[in-house]
Protein backbone atom coordinates (compact mmCIF):
# COMPACT_ATOMS: atom_id res chain seq x y z
CA UNK A 1 0.00 0.00 0.00
CA UNK A 2 1.03 3.45 -0.85
CA UNK A 3 1.97 5.85 2.07
CA UNK A 4 0.22 9.52 1.30
CA UNK A 5 2.04 12.28 2.29
CA UNK A 6 0.38 13.95 5.30
CA UNK A 7 1.04 17.79 5.82
CA UNK A 8 2.23 20.35 4.09
CA UNK A 9 5.60 20.25 4.41
CA UNK A 10 5.34 16.41 2.94
CA UNK A 11 2.86 17.21 -0.20
CA UNK A 12 5.26 19.53 -0.89
CA UNK A 13 8.41 17.58 -0.52
CA UNK A 14 6.66 14.70 -2.72
CA UNK A 15 5.40 17.28 -4.94
CA UNK A 16 9.22 18.52 -5.78
CA UNK A 17 10.42 14.50 -5.69
CA UNK A 18 7.82 14.22 -8.85
CA UNK A 19 8.77 17.65 -10.86
CA UNK A 20 12.35 15.97 -10.67
CA UNK A 21 10.98 13.47 -13.04
CA UNK A 22 9.93 16.41 -15.24
CA UNK A 23 12.74 16.47 -17.37
CA UNK A 24 13.49 19.61 -20.26
CA UNK A 25 14.03 17.37 -23.41
CA UNK A 26 16.53 19.78 -24.75
CA UNK A 27 19.31 19.83 -22.18
CA UNK A 28 18.47 16.44 -20.67
CA UNK A 29 18.31 18.10 -17.01
CA UNK A 30 14.91 17.98 -14.65
CA UNK A 31 13.25 21.00 -13.92
CA UNK A 32 13.76 21.79 -10.54
CA UNK A 33 17.67 21.15 -10.87
CA UNK A 34 17.19 23.73 -13.60
CA UNK A 35 15.79 26.09 -10.89
CA UNK A 36 13.00 26.25 -13.76
CA UNK A 37 10.13 25.79 -10.66
CA UNK A 38 9.65 28.95 -9.16
CA UNK A 39 7.08 28.18 -6.18
CA UNK A 40 4.92 25.38 -4.80
CA UNK A 41 2.25 26.47 -2.50
CA UNK A 42 -0.25 23.68 -1.10
CA UNK A 43 -3.28 23.97 0.93
CA UNK A 44 -4.69 21.19 2.42
CA UNK A 45 -4.91 18.23 -0.83
CA UNK A 46 -4.50 21.32 -3.48
CA UNK A 47 -1.02 22.50 -4.85
CA UNK A 48 -0.34 25.45 -6.89
CA UNK A 49 3.09 25.15 -9.51
CA UNK A 50 4.65 28.19 -10.64
CA UNK A 51 7.07 27.58 -13.23
CA UNK A 52 9.62 29.57 -15.65
CA UNK A 53 11.22 28.77 -19.18
CA UNK A 54 14.42 30.02 -20.08
CA UNK A 55 13.19 31.55 -22.30
CA UNK A 56 9.25 32.88 -23.20
CA UNK A 57 9.94 31.35 -26.65
CA UNK A 58 10.87 28.25 -25.72
CA UNK A 59 8.48 25.45 -27.85
CA UNK A 60 8.71 22.79 -25.11
CA UNK A 61 7.00 25.46 -22.17
CA UNK A 62 3.00 24.18 -22.77
CA UNK A 63 4.43 20.52 -22.84
CA UNK A 64 6.70 20.39 -20.01
CA UNK A 65 3.76 22.14 -17.27
CA UNK A 66 1.58 19.46 -18.76
CA UNK A 67 4.16 17.09 -17.44
CA UNK A 68 4.39 18.73 -14.75
CA UNK A 69 0.61 18.76 -13.85
CA UNK A 70 0.28 14.89 -14.70
CA UNK A 71 3.11 13.62 -12.19
CA UNK A 72 1.85 16.34 -9.57
CA UNK A 73 -1.65 15.08 -10.18
CA UNK A 74 -0.78 11.54 -9.85
CA UNK A 75 0.60 11.79 -6.41
CA UNK A 76 -1.25 10.47 -3.57
CA UNK A 77 -3.36 13.16 -1.24
CA UNK A 78 -3.63 15.51 -3.98
CA UNK A 79 -6.82 15.97 -5.33
CA UNK A 80 -6.32 19.12 -7.27
CA UNK A 81 -3.22 20.91 -9.25
CA UNK A 82 -2.63 24.15 -10.91
CA UNK A 83 0.35 24.41 -12.80
CA UNK A 84 1.44 28.44 -13.92
CA UNK A 85 3.49 29.40 -16.31
CA UNK A 86 5.18 32.80 -15.03
CA UNK A 87 7.82 34.67 -16.43
CA UNK A 88 8.90 37.28 -13.58
CA UNK A 89 11.35 37.42 -12.45
CA UNK A 90 13.00 36.45 -16.01
CA UNK A 91 15.31 32.78 -15.59
CA UNK A 92 18.89 32.60 -15.28
CA UNK A 93 21.66 30.37 -15.05
CA UNK A 94 22.11 31.70 -11.38
CA UNK A 95 18.83 29.59 -10.29
CA UNK A 96 20.44 26.21 -11.44
CA UNK A 97 21.79 23.70 -8.84
CA UNK A 98 25.36 23.79 -9.00
CA UNK A 99 25.23 19.82 -10.41
CA UNK A 100 22.76 20.85 -13.54
CA UNK A 101 25.65 24.01 -14.29
CA UNK A 102 28.43 21.70 -14.21
CA UNK A 103 26.50 19.17 -16.38
CA UNK A 104 26.29 21.87 -18.80
CA UNK A 105 29.69 22.96 -18.45
CA UNK A 106 29.17 26.17 -16.84
CA UNK A 107 30.95 25.95 -14.03
CA UNK A 108 32.10 23.77 -10.84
Amino acid sequence: MEQRPTGTDELREATLLALRGVVDPEVGINIVDLGLVYGVDVEGSRVHVRLTMTSAACPLGEEIAAEAEQRVRSLPGIDDVGVELVWDPPWSPERMAPAARHALGWGT
